[in-house]
C-alpha cells in the first residue's frame, strides 16, 4: 500500500494573445470542471474525460489517495503571476500538509507559460520536488501539445503523453500513468533519463494523429516502451508558446542508460526523417468557402471548414469574423458557423426575443490585427442558456456552460453566438440551439483538429482556412523572445534568429 498525493494544473498558453488568463479563468470556466480541491477532486473528476479520471479508475484500490487540487484553465494568453502563484502555492501547501507521501501524480498540460516562468510546469515540478525530496516518485501525464523541457525529464520519474489529436485518449493516458507509477513503486525510481528536441516547429494542423505522419510517430513511441525503457514519450509541441524548448521533443525514463538513449535517439531520428511530410498548404477564407460551395452543390454530406486561426483551444478569442465575412460575401446557403463568442450580442438577442431582428456589430471585440466587427441585421432564430452535455468522442460527457447563447441568421448563413469561449469539438454545440450539423451544406467550426473526431465522420470533405485570428499558424509571424536560435519556424522553413 502506498500513500499517493494527486492533483492537476493545466493551461495551454498562447503567449501572443493580448489578453491574460487570471485566477477566475481557472475558478470559473465554461467548458470543463471548475477549480476543485481536497475531497471534491474525488467527487468531481472520476468518470470525466481527463487524465486524472483514468488515473483514479486504474490505480490499485489498495493505495491511499490524497487529493490536493485540480485546476484547468483551457487555453489563452499568459497565466498571470497572481493565478500561477495562488494555484501553485496552494498545491504545494496542501502537499506539504499531506506529508509524508510515498508517491505523487499530477495531471498537467505541458504548454503553460506564466508571466514569470516560461516553463511553468517545470517550475511547479521544481517546487513539488523541493517539498517531497529526491526519493519520492513523481509521475505526470501531459497533453500531446506539450513543449517538453529537460527540467520535466530531470524532476520526474515517469510520464505519459496523449497518443491522439483530436484528444480522445485522455483517460487512457491517465491509466498509463497509473501503471507507470505502479511499476516505479515496485521496481524503484528510474536510474536513466533522456531528453531530445527536434530542430523544427510543426503547425498544429499537421499534428493530427488520425493520419500520417503523426499517426506513425505515436505508434512508434508506444512500441519503444518495455524492458528497461519505462516510458518513451513524444510531444508534438505548441508553437504559440514562447519558450526556449518550444517544439517537438522526446523524453524517456528507464533503468539502463544505453537502452533509454537508444530508444530516444531512434524515435527522434524517425520524426526528423518526416520533416518534409509536415509541410502542407492551406486556403484563404474566400478560396475555402468557394471550394466548399462547389463540393456542397452535389454532396450528400456537409462540407466542414475549420477556422483554425481562431481556435479557442489554442488561445484564440473565438470572436473573429473573417470566415463569417467570406461566407456572407460569397452568398453561401445552408451554412452555419460556431461558436462565435460575443456576450453583448447574445444579450441583445435575448433582449429582443426569438423571431426579432437586431442590427449589431457582431464579434471582433478582441484587439487582434486584421480582426474587426461584422456589422449586419440578423434574425434571432433561437435562444438558449448555453448548458449542454457533449456526446462526441473528444469530450463526451463533459458538461458545458457557455452562458446566454443565440442562433442568429443573415442571408443563408447562421451563427451560433455564445457568451463564453468553447472550441467547436462537439456537435452538441450546434444541436443545443436547434441545428443538426449533418443536415447542413456547410459547417464552419472554430477549431484546428479536435473537431475531426466528431465532425469528420459526417463530412463530405474537410477544408482548413487561414482567416485573421490569435492562433497564427505561420510561426514566422510570431515575435518570439525566448525561442532557441536555429530552430526552423516551419518544416523545411527558415531558421529562427533572435532579435
Amino acid at each position: 500500500m502506498a500513500r499517493i498525493a494527486i492533483g492537476g494544473f493545466q493551461h495551454e498558453t498562447n503567449c501572443f494573445m493580448p489578453t491574460r488568463t487570471d485566477y477566475a479563468g481557472f475558478a470559473d470556466i465554461g467548458d470543463r470542471p471548475k477549480l476543485n480541491r481536497g475531497g471534491d477532486v474525488l467527487e468531481i473528476m472520476p468518470g470525466k474525460s481527463f487524465s486524472i479520471s483514468g488515473f483514479l479508475e486504474t490505480i490499485g484500490s489498495e493505495h491511499e489517495i490524497v487529493p490536493l487540487l485540480w485546476a484547468g484553465g483551457g487555453a489563452g494568453g499568459y497565466v498571470t503571476r497572481d493565478a500561477f502563484e495562488r494555484i501553485a502555492g496552494e498545491i504545494v501547501g496542501r502537499l506539504s500538509q499531506a506529508m509524508p507521501v510515498d508517491a505523487v501524480y499530477f495531471d498537467l498540460h505541458g504548454a503553460m507559460c506564466s508571466e514569470d516562468f516560461e516553463d511553468s510546469e517545470g517550475e511547479l515540478l521544481r517546487r513539488v520536488r523541493a517539498a517531497v525530496g529526491p526519493d519520492v516518485p513523481v509521475v505526470i501525464s501531459l497533453d500531446y501539445h506539450v513543449n517538453l523541457t529537460p527540467q520535466m525529464a530531470d524532476l520526474t520519474d515517469g510520464m505519459a503523453i496523449y497518443y491522439t489529436y483530436p484528444h480522445i485518449d485522455r483517460p487512457e493516458t491517465g491509466a498509463r500513468a497509473a501503471r507507470i507509477l505502479e511499476s516505479v513503486l515496485k521496481r524503484g525510481q528510474p536510474t536513466a533519463r533522456a531528453f531530445r528536441d527536434l530542430p523544427f516547429l510543426i503547425p498544429l494542423n499537421f499534428q493530427c494523429t488520425m493520419v500520417e505522419p503523426s499517426k506513425g510517430i505515436v505508434a512508434r513511441s508506444a512500441q519503444g516502451e518495455g524492458g528497461d525503457v519505462l516510458d518513451l514519450c513524444y510531444g508534438a509541441g505548441f508553437p504559440p508558446s514562447d519558450l526556449h524548448h518550444c517544439g517537438p521533443s522526446v523524453i524517456a525514463h528507464g533503468y539502463d542508460q544505453a537502452a533509454v538513449d537508444k530508444a530516444a535517439d531512434e524515435l527522434t531520428g524517425y520524426v526528423a526523417s518526416l520533416e518534409e511530410a509536415f509541410a502542407q498548404p492551406m486556403l484563404t477564407p474566400d478560396d475555402g468557402v468557394q471550394r466548399a460551395m462547389e463540393i456542397a452543390a452535389t454532396a450528400s454530406k456537409p462540407v466542414v471548414i475549420a477556422d483554425t486561426q481562431d481556435n479557442p483551444g489554442c488561445g484564440g478569442s473565438a470572436d473573429t469574423t473573417g470566415l463569417l465575412e467570406a461566407l456572407v460575401r460569397n452568398e453561401a446557403q445552408d451554412a452555419v458557423l460556431g461558436l462565435l463568442t460575443d456576450a453583448e450580442a447574445a444579450a441583445a438577442a435575448h433582449a429582443a426575443g426569438e423571431g426579432a431582428e437586431i442590427t449589431i456589430d457582431l464579434g471582433g471585440r478582441t484587439p487582434i490585427p486584421g480582426v474587426k466587427p461584422f456589422p449586419g441585421t440578423f434574425e434571432v432564430v433561437k435562444l438558449g442558456d448555453g448548458a449542454f452535455t457533449c456526446t462526441g468522442p473528444c469530450v463526451g460527457g463533459r458538461v458545458a456552460a457557455v452562458g446566454k447563447t443565440a442562433l442568429l441568421r443573415i442571408g443563408g448563413v447562421s451563427v451560433v453566438v455564445a457568451s463564453k469561449r468553447m472550441q467547436a469539438h462537439d456537435q452538441e454545440i450546434f444541436r443545443h440551439v436547434g441545428i443538426e450539423p449533418s443536415e447542413q451544406k456547410i459547417v464552419a467550426v472554430k477549431s484546428t483538429c479536435h473537431f475531426r473526431a466528431d465532425f469528420e465522420p459526417i463530412a463530405e470533405e474537410v477544408i482548413v482556412v487561414l482567416a485573421p485570428g490569435g492562433h497564427i499558424v505561420d510561426a514566422r509571424e510570431y515575435p518570439y523572445q525566448y525561442l532557441r536560435a536555429g530552430v526552423r519556424l516551419e518544416p523545411l522553413g527558415p531558421e529562427f534568429e533572435p532579435a
